[in-house]
């Protein structure tokens, strides 16, 4: 069993390292022992992502709906002979990662399979389950069972998961118009979407990051530089999306470049060494 867990988690750790290059670099910096476990978290939530954003050839819905059901029968179980759900259920059971933060993310992603017309309401629930959870499934990893210590960030993890989701929408607007007919922003339209709809949502952000940043100077040593990473280098997206108009965003996706993710992960190492994270 020791043989066949270890490579399940190898499989979401393939995964990982082949969707996202910049949460790669950010697990790469966190303590070892959180490497594995991480890995696992972000490659359940990937595969729900690409079924309900890249499947469009299959029955979306009925393929969830078996993955939500495969899901929960391999964390009852503890054991499923699909790798990353056997990953993932590892790591739910070893850390007594609530059931409820997994039926909050898989109900964001069956919204993602009806057309909606956001309002706060539902924009605060799909963030939530979309983006939220999946930091408390992580915080519950970097607070290895203290509850007290859990309670404390929670909040924080949450306006980090927040923020990292909205950092995204705005990045994603032409892709998410084009290609999926979404726009999740409450109340904007994206025809007539401008500087000052823009600037608004922008201001909740940086709210947002400015409460995240009190929680990751708390969180345990050995999480806080791979998140303090994750968080410079959204806030560097950020800060890059804030310096240009409402234009630009609906003509082009804004990334940041391969050498400045190099000199983020430098300066946030120095930083740690320096004790100042």
């Amino acid at each position: 069993m020791e043989l066949f867990r270890d490579c399940c988690l190898q499989c979401s750790k393939v995964i990982t390292e082949a969707y996202s290059t910049s949460f790669t670099l950010g697990i790469k910096t966190l303590n070892k022992k959180f490497h594995l476990p991480v890995y696992a978290i972000y490659g359940f939530v990937r595969c729900a992502d690409e079924i309900v954003d890249t499947f469009h050839d299959y029955d979306k819905a009925k393929l969830l709906r078996e993955f939500k059901q495969q899901t929960f029968e391999a964390i009852d179980n503890g054991i499923s002979l699909n790798p990353v759900l056997h990953a993932f259920q590892c790591v739910v059971n070893e850390y007594k990662i609530d059931k409820a933060y997994i039926e909050a993310f898989l109900k964001s992603m069956e919204m993602d399979l009806e057309d909606h017309s956001y309002d706060r309401s539902l924009y605060e629930e799909y963030i939530y389950g979309s983006a939220e959870v999946v930091g408390l499934m992580c915080l519950k990893v970097f607070c290895e069972g203290d509850e007290e210590q859990f309670k404390k960030l929670e909040k924080p993890a949450r306006s980090l998961g927040a923020a990292f989701q909205k950092v995204n929408f705005l990045r994603d607007m032409r892709s998410d118009y084009d290609e999926r007919g979404r726009v999740y922003f409450p109340k904007v339209d994206y025809k007539t979407f401008n500087n000052a709809s823009k600037a608004e949502i922008e201001a909740d952000i940086l709210k947002d990051f400015e409460d995240a940043y009190i929680g990751i100077m708390a969180l345990p040593k050995s999480a806080r530089m791979g998140v303090y990473l994750a968080y410079v280098y959204y806030l560097k997206l950020f800060r890059k999306i804030q310096n240009l108009p409402a234009t630009h965003i609906l003509q082009e996706r804004v990334r940041v470049p391969d050498n400045t993710k190099l000199a983020l992960l430098l300066g946030s190492y120095l930083k740690y060494r320096l004790n100042a994270i």
